[in-house]
Parts: C-alpha cells; sequence; structure tokens
C-alpha cells in the first residue's frame, strides 16, 4: 500500500481537497451504505456527479455564498455531498444532532436565520414542521431520504433530476468564508456557532495527515473509514475530512445495534470514536471473556497478560525481552488475532476524541494488539490540536502538537492554543468570541493540563469542572470518575463537593450485573429502585469503589455517595450529542438526592 501524498496547499476550500481526489480515484469505491444486509457504493465520479448537480439545482434555486443550510440527519452519503454542494456555492453548512428536540432545533435554526434545511426522513421532517413557524428566515425544507408524505418538502432526488443537465457551478468560494457553523453541545448554558471557515478545516486536515505521517502511519487511499460519530460534531467532521482528501473509501455506520457486524463486515482499517464506545467494547470483550470454558478463560487471560507486558515495556521505552516476545507471539496467534478477526482484522488505527480516555482502556486495546490513539482538540480549532504519534504513543497523554500548533500553559494550568486552525468566532456572539481568543490570537480552551519533557500534552481536568473543597483543595473530578468507571459494576460516577468538606457522588451501578449478584445472594427486591435500596447492594458497591480508590489522596476520595436508578442519556438531557456529562443537568435533576446524601452520615 502507498502512502497519499496531498499536495494542496493549505488556502483551498473543502470541495477542492474532495475534488482533487476526485479526479484521481474516478472509479473508485467513495461512500458506501448498508441497503438492509446489503452494502452499496458511490464511485468517486458518482459522488462528484451529484455534488455538481446538487450544487446546480441549489443554484437555481437562488442559494448563493453566505448563506446558510442546515442538514438534520445520520450520517449517510447524501449529507456528504449535501456539505460538498453547499461547499461549492460557498454556502454555509449547519449541521444538526438527530438526537435533537424541536426546540434546540428552533433555536440554532433562529439562531444562525437558516435560508433552508436538509432532513432526513419523516421523523426528522416532523421536528422542523413543529417549528417551522417560529423560523421566518426558513424557506425550504428539502428531504434526504424517500418522499415527503405532504409533499412539503422536496427530495433530493427530484434535486438530483433538476441539476443534472444544468452547467456545474464554479463560482470563486473565498477560503477564509465559513465553511460550517458547529454548534457547541456545551455542558451549560444555549450552544453557541462556532465558524469555521475553508483555511481553519484545510489547514486543519493538512497538518493532522501530515502529523500523521510524521508517525509513519499515514492515511492511505486503500483505507476504509467507518463514519460512526454524527457528521455534525466537529470530531468526525475532521475524520471524514481525511478520508475525502486522501481518496480512502468511506462507510457509513448505522450505530451502536449494528458496529460489531459492520465492523466483520465491511473490514474498516481507520475509526474516530469518544471513549465511552470503547468503554463499552472493552466491557463486552471482558464480559464474554468471563463466560468462558475455564480452560479458555485462563487462554485469554495469559494472552492478554502477554500484550500487557509488551505495552508496558514499550511504554518504558524499552524493548520486550525475548521470552516475552516469543510468548505473546505464541499467544497472540492462538487468541487475539482470532479475536482481532471478529472486529474485520484489518484495522490499523483507532482514534479517540471528544472526551479523556481512560488509560487503563487504551492500555487494553494495546494489549490486544490495537493501535488506540487519542487525541485532543476544541470544536473552536476544527477541532484537532494533538494526537498521539501511533509508533510513540504515550499512555494517559494526547499525544503531540499537531505541526502549525502552538500549545502554552498558563499560570492557572489553562491550555492555551494558536494556529491558523483557530475559529473565526462564535456566530453574532462577539463578546463570547472575545472571551475565548485573547488578543494575541490564543484560544483559552478551559482544560487544565501540562506538557511533558518530549512535548506531549497531558489533560487533567476542566477549568470548570475542578471542584474546591471548604478547605481550599481542589479536585480534578475527571481522571477520578474515569478511574472508577473502570470497575465493571460502576456504570455513572458524578462527583459533587464544591464548597463542602468532602467529596461526595451519585453512583449508576451496573444494574444487571448488580441484580444478578444479589439474586446470587438472595436478597430480594422488586426492581431496580428497591435494589438500589438494599444496604448489602450499597455495601458491596462501597467495596468497588474503594478497590478503584487505593492511588487517590484522602481527599479525593468518596466519602458519601448515593446509589440512583437512572440511565443517562441525550435525550433526558444529561449527556451531550458527544456523550460527555452535563454536571449542572445532573445536578438539578437528583437535586433532592445530593441534598439527602449530604445530609446523611456515613
Amino acid at each position: 500500500m502507498s502512502e497519499t501524498t496531498i499536495s494542496l496547499p493549505v488556502g483551498n476550500t473543502t470541495v477542492e481537497l474532495f475534488r482533487a481526489a476526485a479526479a484521481r480515484r474516478t472509479d473508485a469505491e467513495a461512500l458506501l451504505w448498508r441497503a438492509g444486509k446489503e452494502w452499496r457504493s458511490l464511485t468517486w465520479t458518482q459522488t462528484a456527479q451529484r455534488v455538481d448537480a446538487l450544487a446546480a439545482a441549489l443554484a437555481k434555486r437562488g442559494f448563493v455564498a453566505g448563506d446558510r443550510i442546515g442538514i438534520l440527519s445520520e450520517n449517510q452519503p447524501n449529507w456528504a455531498i449535501a456539505d460538498l454542494a453547499h461547499a461549492t456555492l460557498g454556502v454555509t453548512t449547519v449541521g444538526i444532532y438527530p438526537t435533537l428536540p424541536p426546540p434546540q432545533i428552533e433555536f440554532i435554526l433562529r439562531d444562525c436565520a437558516a435560508r433552508a434545511i436538509f432532513v432526513q426522513d419523516a421523523k426528522q421532517l416532523a421536528k422542523v414542521n413543529a417549528v417551522r413557524a417560529q423560523v421566518p428566515s426558513l424557506e425550504a425544507v428539502f428531504l434526504l431520504e424517500g418522499d415527503a408524505p405532504d409533499g412539503d418538502a422536496v427530495p433530493i432526488a427530484a434535486l438530483f433530476a433538476e441539476g443534472a443537465d444544468l452547467p456545474a457551478p464554479r463560482p470563486e468560494v473565498d477560503p477564509e468564508s465559513v465553511a460550517c457553523l458547529i454548534y457547541t453541545s456545551g455542558t451549560t448554558g444555549d450552544p453557541k456557532g462556532a465558524m469555521l471557515t475553508h483555511v481553519n478545516l484545510v489547514d486543519n486536515c493538512i497538518n493532522s495527515l501530515d502529523h500523521f505521517r510524521h508517525g509513519s502511519v499515514g492515511i492511505e487511499d486503500s483505507d476504509t473509514f467507518l463514519s460512526f460519530l454524527p457528521l455534525a460534531h466537529s470530531f468526525e467532521r475532521i475524520i471524514h475530512l481525511f478520508a475525502l482528501a486522501a481518496g480512502a473509501r468511506i462507510a457509513y455506520s448505522q450505530g451502536a445495534r449494528t458496529l460489531m457486524e459492520e465492523m466483520a463486515s465491511i473490514q474498516p482499517t481507520v475509526m474516530g470514536c469518544v471513549p465511552r464506545v470503547f468503554e463499552a467494547m472493552q466491557e463486552r470483550i471482558l464480559d464474554g471473556a468471563s463466560k468462558l470454558p475455564e480452560k479458555r478463560r485462563r487462554l485469554f487471560d495469559a494472552a492478554l497478560a502477554s500484550g500487557r507486558a509488551m505495552v508496558d515495556a514499550r511504554q518504558a521505552g524499552r524493548s520486550p525481552g525475548l521470552v516475552t516476545q516469543l510468548r505473546h507471539a505464541l499467544l497472540d496467534r492462538l487468541v487475539l488475532a482470532k479475536l482481532r478477526a471478529r472486529f474485520g482484522g484489518k484495522w490499523r488505527f483507532f482514534i479517540s476524541g471528544g472526551a479523556a480516555l481512560n488509560p487503563e482502556t487504551a492500555r487494553f486495546f494495546h494489549s490486544l494488539g490495537f493501535s488506540l490513539l487519542e487525541g485532543y482538540g476544541l470544536t473552536e480549532t476544527s477541532p484537532v490540536i494533538s494526537v498521539n504519534p501511533a509508533p510513540r504513543p504515550k499512555i494517559g497523554t494526547v499525544g503531540t502538537v499537531i505541526p502549525g500548533g502552538e500549545v502554552r500553559i498558563a499560570e492557572d494550568g489553562e491550555v492555551l492554543y494558536r494556529g491558523r486552525n483557530v475559529m473565526k468566532g462564535y456566530f453574532g456572539n462577539e463578546t463570547a468570541t472575545r472571551d475565548m481568543i485573547d488578543a494575541e490570537g490564543w484560544l483559552h480552551t478551559g482544560d487544565i493540563g501540562a506538557l511533558d519533557a518530549d512535548g506531549y500534552l497531558r489533560i487533567t481536568d476542566r477549568k470548570k469542572d475542578i471542584i474546591v473543597l471548604a478547605n481550599g483543595k481542589n479536585v480534578s473530578p475527571l481522571p477520578i470518575e474515569s478511574t472508577l468507571k473502570a470497575s465493571p459494576w460502576l456504570q455513572e460516577v458524578v462527583l459533587i463537593g464544591d464548597k463542602q468538606n468532602t467529596i461526595t457522588a451519585l453512583v449508576v451501578p451496573a444494574m444487571d450485573k448488580l441484580a444478578e449478584w444479589a439474586k446470587g445472594e438472595g436478597l430480594a427486591f422488586a426492581d431496580n429502585d428497591a435494589l438500589v435500596a438494599l444496604p448489602e447492594c450499597r455495601k458491596r458497591i462501597k467495596q468497588e469503589i474503594d478497590a478503584h480508590s487505593k492511588a487517590l489522596a484522602d481527599f479525593e476520595k468518596i466519602k458519601r455517595f448515593m446509589l440512583i436508578n437512572a440511565t443517562f442519556s441525550i435525550d433526558g438531557g444529561e449527556l451531550t450529542p458527544t456523550l460527555k456529562i452535563k454536571r449542572k443537568v445532573v445536578s438539578q435533576k437528583f437535586a433532592k438526592q445530593i441534598a439527602e446524601m449530604r445530609g446523611e452520615s456515613e
């Protein structure tokens, strides 16, 4: 496999990256999706033809540079085609998470004064119709799949047909114009629309690809990307652009329910994902291993231990001993290679971003023979700031800064960043922009971190999340929560304790596991509410918390906690679309339980 060289100068538009690849790749597969159990595809030439046809139809209908058009849909080829058609005309794409309820969709459409929106299907159309009267700027609704049930939206198939016989539009698009508005999901307050220009995105794409090549990994045109995270999120958008720029295939996942099946059938090589997905995969693997017959379970444990020995040696900067290498080679062939085959067998690397990755999860995947590279960035930086180089990953860090970027640590520990990939600003919100980017161009990330002697960046917490105890001691909740959630008994842990004497926590146990244990102990309970109220269950979970808190300072340890029967979700408001905890929402929803917990004695 030959490494692709991206030679376009920084300053071109996102659609020019795509067109350069399309001219080179022509009849190769570009975009893949599933219809039932069958994978279908468009070639690069077919994709380019659809982009031109859609751009021509939109231009005929009067859409021009500077207009804003929303896309409310799961990932699919028509999402990418619509976005590239927008870029062709200089129109700004406004990606909207398909999980958002109508009021939040209305806020975004009104805030950006969108002229039109592409919706996935009748379900998403109904959301838009519910708020359409409150969005006076909205002139048209287009449908990505099927026909509109009441004829109140124009199917994209009709737009393709309309533009097929029109000249392909090629207006001069200013590279400094806004390519997309990405609304920060944020854990507090209303979302803000980060204005990312073509220069921001192309610069971040080129420099990130250079960073991978410098690490002798590279993105190749023979790669297959599995597109899993929503394209409305900056992390998936830049990974998608990596693939488009490199001429690689993009296969669109249908979600967590079908992920393992998709991996096995399409055999992807690269995927970006958030830590929660990797943690769920780890739990699934370990749960499956625990149910193996004893002989096979011991063999799995031995293989995992041998992989860990290899990883630990490399992390310590030394070569594994010959005996360790030979033992691992044998166990890898007998066990680990077969496990990797269940994931498709062709993975070159995973990229983790969007939140902090538990170092134990990273170590676990490396021990299995996967390359899991943790990176770091913000929506406002298009988004990549740093990523671990594949030959020299440092577990527990987010890697080294990409070319063209600068990181500085402020006196209070905040990570500051400067580079051409920093956003133009927040749409219609100059005050928030000035608060984020100072006069010297440094973007204030809001994250606390440090650079080591080798230039690897370590993020320890969010500045706003730091818990200040009554005695003045600061506690970083994220790494503690991540450590505790490594336990298969703990589904969610939310630390609380600002201005209190000690750390307290809301704990959502792994209900199935706790229920199975309780039944084995002969405990009676009618439902999950009764289960978490059992003193024996509280004692069992306390043992688990204590076991995973040994490395913590005394003031960092949980002194009081309450078990709650809850499911944190995007729809419920406890999680952002990228699965980060909204602490303010959780604190408000469980205010009564928190008050009770603080009033009880241990």
